[in-house]
C-alpha cells in the first residue's frame, strides 16, 4: 500500500463517515488524487462508500449499514442536537424537542424524517394520536454519537437553515 493510500485510509478510519469534501480539506492531496486512491481502497475492501442525502461518505468496512447512516446523520449539527436531547430526555414530545433545541417544527420534522427512515428514532402514537419520540437503540446510538463531531461547514449550513426558518416563521409563538 502506498503512503498516500495509507494516509487516506488512516484519515477515514479516524473519522468514520467523513464526506469527500471534508477528506479533501483535511488532507494534503488534490481531489483527483483522493478519488484515485479511495477507489483503489474500496476495490481492496479497505473502505466502504455510501451516498446519503447528496453527499458521499467513507467508512472502515467494519461498520454496518445502520451505523453508516447514523454516522452520516450525526455529522449535521441539528440532527446531532436532536439525538443528544432524546438521549437526555426521552421519551419526548416533538414540541418539547423543537422548543428546547431552538428550532422550528418544520426543521425538526425534516431531521426526524431522516432519523426515522434509518431507524434511529421511533415515533409512537398514543390513544389520543399524540406523538412521542424515542431512540430506537439508545446504547448503540450513544456509542456512535461519541465517534463524530460536525465540521465547521456542516455547522454553518445548519445555522443558516435555522436563520432562514426563523425569518420565515416570524415572531416565535413558543415561550
Amino acid at each position: 500500500m502506498t503512503d498516500t493510500r495509507r494516509q487516506i485510509r488512516t484519515q477515514v478510519h479516524a473519522n468514520a463517515g467523513i464526506h469527500f469534501n471534508e477528506l479533501v480539506r483535511e488532507s494534503e492531496f488534490a481531489p483527483g488524487q483522493i478519488q484515485y486512491h479511495v477507489r483503489r481502497l474500496i476495490d481492496r475492501g479497505d473502505l466502504v462508500r455510501e451516498q446519503f442525502y447528496g453527499r458521499t461518505h467513507y467508512y472502515p468496512p467494519e461498520y454496518d449499514e445502520w451505523e453508516r447512516a447514523a454516522l452520516a446523520l450525526f455529522r449535521r449539527e441539528t440532527t446531532r442536537e436532536i439525538v443528544v436531547y432524546l438521549i437526555e430526555n426521552e421519551p419526548a414530545a416533538p414540541s418539547a424537542v423543537a422548543a428546547d433545541v431552538g428550532i422550528a417544527r418544520s426543521t425538526l420534522e425534516y431531521h426526524l424524517d431522516r432519523l426515522v427512515d434509518h431507524e434511529i428514532v421511533t415515533k409512537r402514537y398514543d390513544d389520543s394520536n399524540r406523538v412521542t419520540l424515542a431512540l430506537a437503540n439508545p446504547e448503540r446510538t450513544g456509542r456512535l454519537l461519541t465517534e463524530v463531531e460536525p465540521t465547521v461547514p456542516d455547522r454553518l449550513i445548519d445555522r443558516f437553515t435555522r436563520l432562514v426558518d426563523e425569518l420565515l416563521e416570524g415572531p416565535s409563538t413558543v415561550e
